[in-house]
């Protein structure tokens, strides 16, 4: 892949973790941008806007380099359900998607400034949930740290106790469709 350096505007373990498996370097720079959370765009315009808006935000800093921003969001019925600020919001979402099925949503964009080219695009992966009790929330929450997951959860921590199925690329609902975004630099060239 021939491309200017790269830098991830992302200070997540989990995408830095997902990157590696596309490209072996690559530099980590925290965005500061501010996400919007109106759900009026829609699952796919929403994370996308927010995945532009951290890769400019890092790449008006670092315009010589590539810049991959994403945003990640679980939508119930196209509501974003995003980070729960505390347990009880934790419960009371894993509630709402116990028994049913949600889309995850990432936007990616990819820019260059210098090279004035950027790329924006989406993933949806559709998840359906097992039907939890109360005591398998309780579990769950007692397993996993939560409260900086979209929707409340991490499918990559005791992801069995509460997923039925998954219909789509799995690295997306971790935080970053590896797949799609490896396509995304090969075809960038």
């Amino acid at each position: 892949m021939n491309h200017p350096p790269v830098i991830l505007a992302s200070v997540s373990p989990r995408r830095r973790e997902l990157l590696r498996q596309v490209l072996p370097d690559f530099t980590v720079v925290e965005s500061m941008a501010t996400e919007l959370h109106d759900a009026t765009l829609g699952p796919r315009r929403l994370c996308e806007v927010n995945a532009e808006r951290k890769a400019m935000s890092v790449a008006e800093r670092y315009p010589d380099h590539l810049v991959l921003g994403a945003d990640t969001l679980v939508f119930l019925e196209d509501q974003p359900l995003g980070k729960p600020t505390d347990l009880d919001e934790a419960r009371t979402m894993l509630s709402r998607l116990s028994g049913r099925i949600h889309q995850v949503v990432t936007g990616v964009c990819l820019v260059h400034r210098t090279g004035a080219r950027a790329r924006l695009f989406s993933e949806v992966t559709y998840v359906r949930f097992r039907t939890l009790e109360p005591v398998d929330i309780e579990e769950y929450l007692a397993r996993v740290p939560v409260l900086d997951k979209a929707g409340s959860y991490a499918i990559q921590h005791e992801g069995h106790r509460i997923v039925d199925l998954v219909e789509g690329s799995l690295s997306n609902v971790i935080g970053l469709p590896v797949e799609a975004v490896r396509s995304a630099f090969e075809r960038w060239g």
